[in-house]
């Protein structure tokens, strides 16, 4: 989800110190792209190619055409902090038999049996929980295993939630997938009420310029594409890089002070390095302190939270308007 680090030894996205999966989905974003692979439908326990007749649900981001199972799958791997989550919404926690090593919301996550990286992930360790179906992040990295456990006959399926229609969209297939339609539309129900009233509570308030930076050295910005510049508008505000398409794109700190907004959110490790560095002092929001740290357990992750996220930025760009 991030550029190489110019300066540094490591990558954001991939550093294995990453404290939750908030920032992993912030950082995770390097190298992404898209490739075909053929989505099988099947029954417990064995693995059975798609039937014919197989109604169509969607395509997912590795343009896989995904087809409602004839039985749902009873054991599910999920290597992706997003989809663990809406898995657990839905109602089918205790069908996960393992999960990347990122995910650990909600707290029963982290009964589940972890199965190591959710990038580049262990074939072998996921084979070896028995999946009839794998819940993949949709980056080029994983392209090599999701081919693979293909061939093993294993059914896949990867999306990459840049937008909140993107978290929308999988919800919906994976209620598909997993036999509970209802469910998962109660769920994106439930998302849509919060984003609206908080909406609704902002719509009149003047719009607050905002630098939302995901990483300082180099500067990694939230742009355009991601589904924290859309929460930023709903909550009220208006990112300083929400002219740039990509999700995180890096960007030169002169270029955030020329564009001078009024508030910088970050998280509380990254609000502690701004205050800390001499070189943010050239930002005028800093020399304020007006550098605010948002709620790690809610902002960063285009999941379930996302409601949730969106109340705690309203209430940092404007503090009392939301109980």
């Amino acid at each position: 989800m991030a550029a190489p680090v110019a300066r540094r030894a490591v990558v954001p996205a991939l550093r294995t110190s990453c404290p939750n999966q908030g920032c992993l989905f912030l950082r995770l974003r390097a190298a992404l792209a898209v490739a075909p692979f053929v989505f099988a439908a099947c029954s417990r326990p064995a693995h059975q190619p798609a039937r014919a007749h197989a109604p169509v649900i969607d395509v997912d981001d590795f343009g896989d055409t995904l087809r409602a199972p004839a039985v749902p799958p009873a054991r599910i791997v999920s290597l992706n902090p997003t989809t663990t989550e809406i898995v657990f919404a839905i109602g089918a926690g205790a069908r996960l038999a393992g999960r990347s090593q990122w995910d650990s919301w909600p707290d029963s996550a982290r009964r589940v049996p972890s199965l190591g990286a959710a990038v580049r992930p262990n074939v072998e360790a996921v084979l070896a929980a028995r999946p009839d179906l794998v819940l993949l992040y949709a980056s080029a990295d994983d392209r090599p295993a999701a081919a693979r456990l293909r061939q093993a006959g294993i059914p896949v399926a990867a999306w990459r939630i840049d937008r909140i229609d993107d978290f929308r969209r999988a919800v919906r297939d994976l209620g598909a997938l997993l036999g509970d339609s209802a469910r998962a539309a109660t769920v994106v129900d439930s998302v849509d009420r919060t984003l609206a009233r908080v909406r609704a509570a902002t719509a009149s308030l003047p719009r607050v310029s905002v630098f939302m930076p995901t990483w300082e050295n180099p500067v990694i910005a939230i742009g355009g594409g991601s589904f924290l510049d859309e929460l930023i508008t709903i909550a009220g505000g208006r990112n300083i890089y929400a002219d740039l398409a990509a999700p995180s794109p890096t960007v030169a700190l002169e270029d955030v002070v020329r564009r001078d907004p009024d508030v910088v959110i970050t998280s509380p490790d990254g609000r502690a390095r701004i205050l800390a560095d001499p070189l943010w002092r050239g930002l005028r929001a800093v020399r304020a302190g007006r550098v605010y740290a948002y709620d790690t357990t809610v902002v960063g992750r285009p999941s379930v939270v996302l409601g949730a996220a969106a109340v705690s930025i309203a209430r940092l760009l404007h503090p009392g308007i939301l109980p």
